[in-house]
């Protein structure tokens, strides 16, 4: 059935197993993030079998298909809180930032007789979630210590995602203090720093992460073997993991240049197109419904990627050395965004390998 997504569970399991094991020698463990691959179980046992001692999650419904799987389970983006009941049921830990949403995890963990850990989140300039004034945090840790079924396991913090603001050993110095200032208030329980995700890796192979942080969250890192600070890509990672395959619809000659008057495209957008003259064109059922198309790459050598619709992706394969027709199966080389989009796409078959 196409199209289809393969993952490389294999490659999946190296990679972690590389990576987990520079970090030990940092004091570091990871949570391995499931996001990316729609929180596939495959995907997550291969985390866990490469050394990941817990994973993480943006969505509820994909800690659901990870119920059955060993290892503690954090949802990563902070709760709703029209979502307590199924956070406290199917998630271990949580990452929070708001007093009004924990009161409410801890009204439910009381229902359903539970302890839930959480994780309080510190804004160091990304501007994406946590407390940002530390006289605040300070204020609502002492309203937070009243919460008796909730359990406070350390405190965490993002970069790279909103603001894309690079992580730096300065940047975690208001973020030691609050780190300091929780232990005091929650004692041994409260032991977890939670450093970043894939961006924060860099200071991991430089030696510059700060000694506190204990906790990594990795996806994009483990998936496509690179870091999101600088985009370095690591040689001795797998960078290969996803392929989509998508099945070729119709295969024409057709002028490269589109004929008539010129408006937007179905996404609002006005494209801009070469004149190439008369070119072979295959269109593949794939659209943008699915992926991106700036973000895969044709595995056919000469093919190009000229536009897509929400069904419809055109590739111009005049270069190609293979004899194409109609049925035969174009495959790409994925990114972290176009394998998001394709891992949650419940019209893109995935298949584990």
């Amino acid at each position: 059935m196409y199209p289809n997504l393969t993952i490389n569970l294999e490659k999946i399991q190296d990679n972690t197993e590389k990576v987990t094991g520079i970090c030990r020698e940092h004091g570091i463990y990871v949570t391995a993030v499931t996001k990316c691959a729609g929180g596939n179980p495959d995907v997550a046992r291969a985390f866990l079998a490469g050394g990941a001692k817990s994973l993480g999650d943006s969505r509820i419904r994909n800690l659901q298909d990870l119920d059955d799987i060993g290892g503690e389970k954090w949802l990563i983006r902070i709760p709703m809180i029209s979502e307590a009941e199924d956070t406290v049921r199917y998630a271990d830990l949580s990452l929070n930032s708001e007093y009004e949403v924990l009161k409410e995890l801890n009204r439910e963990a009381l229902k359903q007789k539970k302890r839930h850990d959480v994780i309080l989140m510190a804004d160091h300039g990304d501007l994406r979630e946590g407390w940002f004034d530390e006289e605040g945090f300070y204020r609502d840790l002492k309203k937070i210590s009243g919460l008796d079924a909730l359990r406070v396991r350390g405190v965490g913090t993002n970069s790279n995602c909103a603001g894309a603001i690079i992580p730096e050993p300065s940047s975690f110095d208001k973020l030691e203090r609050m780190y300091i200032r929780t232990r005091e208030i929650f004692g041994d329980d409260c032991s977890i720093f939670s450093g970043g995700n894939s961006g924060a890796y860099y200071m991991v192979e430089n030696g510059t992460i700060p000694k506190f942080v204990n906790n990594l969250r990795f996806g994009e890192l483990l998936l496509f073997g690179n870091e999101t600070s600088y985009g370095k890509k690591y040689p001795f990672l797998h960078s290969d993991v996803f392929r989509l395959d998508a099945e070729i619809v119709e295969l024409k000659e057709k002028p490269s240049l589109p004929i008539g008057k010129h408006g937007k495209d179905a996404f609002g957008k006005e494209p801009v197109f070469e004149d190439r003259g008369i070119r072979r064109r295959a269109i593949c059922a794939l659209g943008k419904q699915d992926i991106t198309p700036e973000d895969i790459v044709p595995l056919e050598p000469g093919a190009r990627i000229v536009t897509a619709s929400s069904d419809h992706l055109i590739v111009d394969v005049s270069d190609c050395q293979r004899p194409l027709k109609v049925g035969d199966i174009m495959g790409f080389r994925c990114n972290y965004v176009s394998a998001l989009r394709a891992s949650t796409s419940d019209y893109v078959n995935k298949t584990t390998v």
